[in-house]
């Protein structure tokens, strides 16, 4: 064990949750109407909690267990034979859990965008759990733990490179969320602005802070990786919201706030899976580009093809992902075919689970609220709470 690698990643653990918690739910709750931004709330905050359970008893197991090359198996539920003792490379092999498990907790809480404002919560719950393990876990076990798409797997020896989490967090979450948005349908009202850009703000801060745990930790050592990790995510981040915000100036002759952040979240993404294989120079191109592709995303899937995925998380954090997936290439530091290769195997992979899932989940508890709970506001409805009482 390295007492360095140790306590850098017990703080990368804290960022990560901290994205989520209150970063995701304060950024997705301000872009939605003031009547549902508790439940947005909710669906981050017990979504962390449920992940959190079910990566203990199996999610781990299924991820980094010792199976075969598709499946890890179940050898490590409820973290069987895992001690204080058990080393994961340099790190106590329960701290590496940990931080697993923050990611986790944050992958189909990024779905909760394609959904806010019409979905019942028990649908919410019962998806996103079966979701994480029977989607989230076997990506996870594929690429980081050893599977067939590693180096050594299909591909050769060298396998999919993605630092970070551009295929197994950005691209499953952005699929399942443009399922999800096809097949709720669109909200009845979807032209209400943002109640409190400010939550929007405030969210995408706090998200470029945990991002800082998210890339960094995820070189799983205290070490001048970790260190790059960082520099090339801040630094594509605040291209791309530059880039936003210019495009927007361009095409509609202002920039706005949640255009702004919006970008950075886009630059984010994108940097993700690269973040441990490109230097600055790459990360600002990265930044650059993807601030612009990420905003025509939105309008094309928003305006061209009509579907209401609320938040954009298809356009921004799937096509984010996926973009960045392909620059690794780009520059020399992944095969196409193994970029390529992964992108396209474990996007059918999400379509053909996230489709059935949603199928057996509507079969189990009702999916989409009626039209006049949608009117009234899910936090009413849903939770019996207003989050804002003007007259009291």
């Amino acid at each position: 064990m390295n007492g360095a690698d140790t306590a850098w990643i017990m703080v990368a653990t804290a960022l990560v949750l901290f994205m989520t918690l209150p970063g995701l739910a304060l950024f997705y709750g301000g872009l939605v109407r003031a009547r549902n931004v508790l439940s947005v709330f909710m669906h981050c905050y017990a979504i962390a909690c449920l992940m959190s359970v079910l990566w203990f008893a199996v999610g781990y197991s299924i991820a980094f267990g010792d199976g075969n090359a598709y499946w890890g198996g179940l050898g490590k539920m409820f973290l069987d034979g895992v001690t204080v003792d058990s080393l994961t490379g340099t790190l106590p092999e329960i701290l590496f859990f940990a931080f697993q498990m923050t990611f986790a907790i944050i992958t189909p809480a990024l779905i909760v965008g394609a959904y806010v404002e019409r979905i019942h919560f028990g649908f919410v719950m019962v998806f996103s759990g079966l979701w994480m393990l029977l989607c989230y876990a076997p990506v996870v076990h594929w690429i980081w733990g050893g599977g067939f798409l590693a180096d050594g797997g299909i591909f050769g020896d060298v396998g999919v490179k993605d630092f970070a989490g551009g295929i197994v967090v950005h691209e499953t979450a952005g699929i399942a969320a443009l399922v999800l948005a096809v097949m709720l349908g669109a909200r009845k009202v979807s032209t209400k602005p943002p109640h409190s850009p400010p939550f929007v703000m405030l969210g995408a801060a706090m998200l470029w802070v945990g991002w800082y745990g998210f890339n960094g930790g995820s070189q799983l050592a205290a070490d001048g990786g970790a260190a790059m990790a960082i520099t090339v995510t801040h630094i594509s981040a605040a291209t791309a919201s530059l880039t936003w915000a210019l495009w927007e100036r361009i095409k509609y002759g202002k920039a706005s706030l949640v255009g702004i952040v919006t970008g950075t979240i886009a630059g984010l993404a994108s940097i993700t899976p690269a973040s441990g294989f490109v230097g600055p120079v790459e990360a600002m191109i990265i930044g650059a580009i993807a601030g612009v592709l990420c905003q025509e995303a939105v309008n094309f899937i928003r305006n061209k093809v009509k579907i209401d995925d609320t938040l954009d998380v298809f356009a921004v954090h799937g096509v984010g992902g996926i973009f960045g997936t392909i620059m690794i290439a780009v520059f020399g530091e992944g095969t196409w075919v193994a970029q390529l290769g992964a992108l396209a195997i474990v996007g059918v992979f999400t379509f053909v689970v996230s489709v059935v899932l949603v199928k057996i989940t509507a079969l189990i508890t009702p999916f989409r609220v009626s039209e006049e709970m949608e009117s009234n506001g899910l936090d009413l409805e849903e939770h019996g709470e207003r989050a804002y009482e003007f007259h009291s």
